[in-house]
């Protein structure tokens, strides 16, 4: 009979004079293994007598189980020790520069969206965000887009398999509108948001890609009109491309979630392959906007005899083409180092409407 005091004294002095996580598992091995001591012992027990069995069972679990304890709190004990040699060995200082080959970039869509963010924060705005797998609801119902909308159709929208139970069909978000929605429903006015992310739609040529990036922005509150919505844009627009003032013009357009709606255009010059702002005949949209139509209102919990608001959403890439001379699109989105490294910003270039933006 093995004498299981003086087994389990060796197996506890094996397990604390381990020096490595690999020889500790050895001494796993040879004690619990498949043919490992304590394994051993255990498979005799079927060969005893009912009484042998009842005596010799539970010493031989207690065993089997103080060494596993034991190895466990080995294991955990050598596994730090290593992370701190290694954490030790591989220190690195933080603050030095990185060598020119490593050095990446921030991407100018992410650069930009900063820009937008500094300069809404600036005005009061806060950043709210929501998912991009959309139900109908909150993507195109809540939003006033009537049952035959070409948005809704499959040429416009990425539209996910119907859930199996309900027959529902999610949907790739075509726009962040349905961020404006969700605050309306779980917050009260006044509200003052803009809503940041990406949004997809099936549409991929020079100036349009499957996946892009939106800004939109809503206020609710009292006796909100045009007029605070035309402000706000031509203050935006003015402090993103560093112009002292913006000529622009507001063109009647039509959206479902907005009345009156408009298509906000400033003025520029393309002659000479080169586009200035503010100069010349031509004129360029940058974005579209609205009072928020009172059924969306409705739809989100508000009652729009007592609140009023408008919204307004713009590309992050086309302003980022057009701020910083981007001539296409696409490669925005084809992770070529050498294309950002082009037209990448350093990241400690961090925008701020103090130290400046771009």
């Amino acid at each position: 009979m093995t004498d299981l005091a003086q087994l389990e004294l060796d197996l506890i002095n094996a397990v604390g004079g381990a020096t490595a996580v690999a020889t500790l598992e050895e001494v796993r091995v040879v004690a619990l293994g498949k043919s490992g001591a304590i394994s051993g012992l255990l498979k005799g027990l079927g060969a005893m007598t009912p009484d042998a069995r009842r005596e010799q069972g539970p010493i031989i679990n207690g065993l089997r189980d103080r060494v596993t304890a034991a190895i466990t709190a080995k294991k955990a004990e050598l596994e730090a020790a290593e992370l701190d040699a290694r954490l030790s060995a591989e220190r690195v200082d933080l603050t030095l520069p990185a060598r020119p080959r490593r050095q990446g970039g921030v991407h100018p869509t992410m650069q930009v969206m900063d820009e937008m963010i500094a300069i809404f924060a600036d005005m009061g705005f806060a950043v709210a965000e929501g998912p991009d797998i959309e139900d109908d609801f909150h993507n195109f119902t809540a939003l006033n887009f009537p049952p035959k909308h070409p948005a809704r159709e499959m040429h416009d929208t990425f539209f996910l398999k119907p859930d199996p139970e309900t027959g529902e069909r999610k949907v790739l978000r075509t726009h962040t509108s349905p961020v404006q929605v969700r605050t309306m429903m779980s917050q009260q006015p006044p509200i003052r948001i803009i809503a940041p992310g990406r949004t997809f739609r099936k549409d991929s040529d020079a100036t349009h890609t499957p996946m892009f990036h939106q800004i939109e922005g809503l206020v609710i509150d009292r006796d909100i009109h045009m007029g605070h919505l035309k402000t706000t844009l031509q203050t935006f627009i003015a402090r993103f491309f560093e112009l002292d003032d913006v000529h622009a013009r507001f063109r009647p357009h039509h959206f479902p979630f907005t009345e009156p709606s408009a298509e906000m255009d400033i003025r520029c010059d393309r002659s000479g392959g080169k586009l200035v702002l503010n100069q010349g005949d031509d004129w360029l949209e940058i974005l579209g906007c609205g009072m928020v139509h009172p059924n969306v209102l409705r739809a989100s919990g508000i009652d729009p005899d007592q609140w009023q608001g408008f919204a307004f959403g713009m590309g992050v890439d086309r302003l980022a083409m057009l701020k910083y001379g981007v001539p296409d699109l696409r490669p925005m989105f084809e992770a070529d180092t050498r294309w950002l490294a082009h037209y990448g910003f350093s990241a400690h270039a961090v925008p701020n409407p103090a130290s400046g933006l771009s």
